[in-house]
């Protein structure tokens, strides 16, 4: 695997180029029209925010695997954080639940989602909701500050685990809580995705063991650590063609090699 300054040039790269396309071409493949890439389909993993208060089209690119905001608990006046915002679409789905009392930060590693999250803020007029640019392996954000984290399909993206669920840790505050949908691995992924960096930008070779997900968040002082949702993601075998021979997707198939899109709620 690449080193990680790498792997986060690989995900700059690639969403920025997201950022700048409809959710529409993000359906069509990984970077629709500008063709540089014709196998990854971003939107295998995502679920259908359409019909929740405070949705916007225009911030959804697609690009999740869960709804973390429907099991995270939140309620008026609470602090919350989404890491990897995107467009913006978690939270300003968040902001209709925490209302006007309340706060939203969306935290991103590309320029361009943060432009595109402003502009789309500046269009629905909410005051309450900002977006910073930062690693989430290395946040900007102070100790100790907010009620709840959330996060949709990007902790898979950071190459340091550990260190992102320690950066959690750290600025939620004393009983505050987590809720991060995410992509996951049940049994053995073959070498050569776990080597490609294309499909590690679409979120599958970056995606680590359940078992070994789950333990990073209990080495990181983390209670009452519960799935909410735990469902397999189908992955094509067109796509998977792209990465490996007909004899290893045969055996990939035999083995019963499990993607799955979990949602995991924790406590500090």
């Amino acid at each position: 695997m690449k080193d990680n300054n790498k792997l986060k040039e690989i995900v700059k790269e690639k969403y920025s180029i997201i950022a700048n396309q409809s959710k529409e071409q993000n359906e069509t493949s990984c970077c629709g029209s500008t063709g540089c890439c014709d196998s990854v389909d971003y939107t295998i993993f995502s679920d259908d925010y359409s019909n929740l208060e405070g949705y916007n089209a225009d911030a959804d690119l697609g690009l999740g695997c869960g709804i973390p905001t429907e099991f995270a608990h939140l309620k008026p006046g609470d602090s919350v954080l989404d890491l990897g915002s995107g467009a913006g679409n978690d939270c300003f789905v968040a902001r209709a639940i925490v209302g006007e009392s309340g706060k939203v930060t969306g935290i991103d590693f590309t320029e361009s989602m943060i432009e595109k999250a402003r502009i789309n803020k500046e269009k629905i007029g909410y005051q309450n909701v900002e977006f910073v640019q930062g690693d989430i392996e290395q946040m900007p954000l102070p100790d100790n500050t907010y009620d709840v984290v959330i996060s949709n399909c990007v902790l898979n993206l950071v190459p340091d685990k550990d260190k992102a669920c320690e950066e959690i840790y750290r600025v939620l505050k004393p009983g505050g809580h987590f809720c991060v949908s995410d992509v996951v691995i049940s049994g053995n992924l073959p070498e050569k995705i776990k080597e490609d960096a294309e499909m590690y930008a679409g979120c599958v070779s970056g995606a680590i063991q359940k078992e070994k997900y789950l333990q990073i968040i209990k080495e990181n002082n983390f209670k009452a650590i519960e799935i909410k949702k735990d469902k397999e993601i189908k992955i094509p075998n067109s796509l998977m063609l792209n990465y490996i021979s007909i004899d290893e997707l045969r055996q990939f198939k035999k083995e019963r090699t499990g993607i799955l899109s979990i949602t995991v709620i924790a406590k500090k």
